[in-house]
């Protein structure tokens, strides 16, 4: 008559316990979550009007987003969530093309160099900027073309 009683009672404070929360003393790891594409500022301050669709990829790399309706228009994502917190951060930046495959502006919410690094950051997150007041002078450097890189120099080195 006492083992069923002992043998259920064990059962009740087993069941309940397995529903019952555990303090956490020892908080696990999370990792950072990155996605997209990394812009600088530097990047930015780099991109003119005029450059061809080559020349803005080679700056900040190859889109997220091509939209086949709208090819003349790049979609740059960037999306990072910290292990240790909620909070997530995004930035969007946009370039368009005209017909001809040249660069004519710029959105998003990475801003251009300005002329003096003493100017105030813009109130709005974002924003268009006009490129066709920076500098036109500046140029944009592409790698050599006849330049074959690493992987060109060793296969030419063992003959292929």
């Amino acid at each position: 008559m006492i083992f069923p009683r002992f043998a259920t009672t064990a059962l009740v404070v087993c069941t309940l316990s397995a529903c019952s929360t555990v303090p956490h003393i020892i908080n696990e790891y999370r990792i950072d979550v990155q996605q997209g594409n990394v812009l600088t500022q530097e990047m930015v301050a780099q991109l003119r009007p005029g450059l061809s669709k080559d020349q803005v990829r080679f700056i900040l790399g190859t889109p997220v987003l091509i939209d086949m309706f709208h090819t003349n228009r790049w979609d740059y994502f960037y999306w990072l969530k910290k292990g240790n917190t909620t909070k997530v951060e995004t930035r969007r930046f946009s370039a368009f093309f005209d017909n001809d495959d040249k660069l004519l502006r710029v959105t998003g919410d990475v801003a251009p160099a300005g002329p003096t690094d003493g100017e105030a950051a813009p109130q709005t997150r974002i924003r268009e900027i006009d490129l066709s007041s920076l500098p036109a002078d500046a140029d944009v450097s592409m790698p050599p073309a006849d330049d074959k890189g690493f992987f060109g120099n060793i296969m030419d080195s063992v003959g292929l």
